[in-house]
């Protein structure tokens, strides 16, 4: 087991940046890298600097190919808080990444058969070079909650309480977060060739602790990364907290 490296800024802002330096630094050694991209409200201040550092054209897409890790089931095609709707806010619409090497799982018609033709085109493009992850209260990483295997592949999940409490300020008012979403597995996450994990405040604290301070369990999903030899966690001082690193 190994223990991630710990890159600890003062402020929100000094991670996003730091971040998108990462991103642009990955695509300037491969431009056709395979990017796996996250979600969520940590991420919408990275994507914010990845812009406009393509703006400044200190950055490309154009040979890239992104698979975000997961989508909500039951969401209609162009919801204001499916994740789809947020890449093409937050990033898509933005940068030259090609239509169609975008890719978001599928969570219509037959989930199973697009779940693995989901990982059949991650393997079809080699695998994911960079995968940028945020990590859950209790330790999730995707949509994958306590519980998942370390094993697990792309597939339909239920989402714990806690998931769905958390997200619901995403949504319009009075709406919830459906119960279900389909997600990378926590296998799928950890065969990407390096990871960038990123965690903001406080609130982070315990689930960085689980994740690399204690012994790998799937109590805490992001525990699996100890296994991998590539993990960068990007966070501020808050998250941080006590642990050695």
């Amino acid at each position: 087991m190994t223990k991630p490296e710990f890159r600890v800024f003062n402020s929100g802002e000094e991670v996003a940046a730091a971040v998108a330096r990462h991103l642009a630094e990955t695509l300037s050694a491969k431009p056709a890298a395979t990017l796996g991209l996250a979600t969520g409200k940590t991420f919408i201040s990275i994507y914010a600097e990845v812009v406009e550092r393509f703006k400044k054209g200190e950055m490309t897409f154009a040979q890239a190919a992104s698979f975000n890790l997961d989508e909500y089931v039951g969401l209609p095609a162009g919801h204001p808080a499916s994740f789809r709707s947020y890449m093409e806010e937050n990033l898509f619409r933005h940068v030259d990444l090609p239509a169609a090497d975008v890719h978001l799982p599928s969570v219509e018609g037959e989930v199973e058969a697009s779940c693995a033709a989901y990982e059949a085109a991650i393997a079809a493009r080699g695998g994911i070079d960079l995968q940028l992850l945020g990590i859950g209260q209790n330790g999730h990483i995707g949509f994958n909650e306590p519980g998942s295997a370390f094993d697990s592949r792309t597939r339909q999940v239920e989402l714990t309480q806690s998931t769905i409490e958390a997200n619901t300020s995403d949504f319009p008012a009075g709406e919830l977060p459906p119960p279900s979403a389909v997600t990378m597995g926590v296998g799928t996450i950890v065969d990407a060739k390096e990871i960038v994990l990123v965690a903001l405040g406080a609130n982070k604290t315990e689930a960085l602790k689980a994740a690399f301070a204690s012994a790998p369990s799937t109590d805490c999903p992001a525990s699996a990364l100890q296994a991998h030899g590539k993990v960068v966690v990007y966070c501020d001082a808050a998250a941080k907290g006590d642990i050695e690193g």
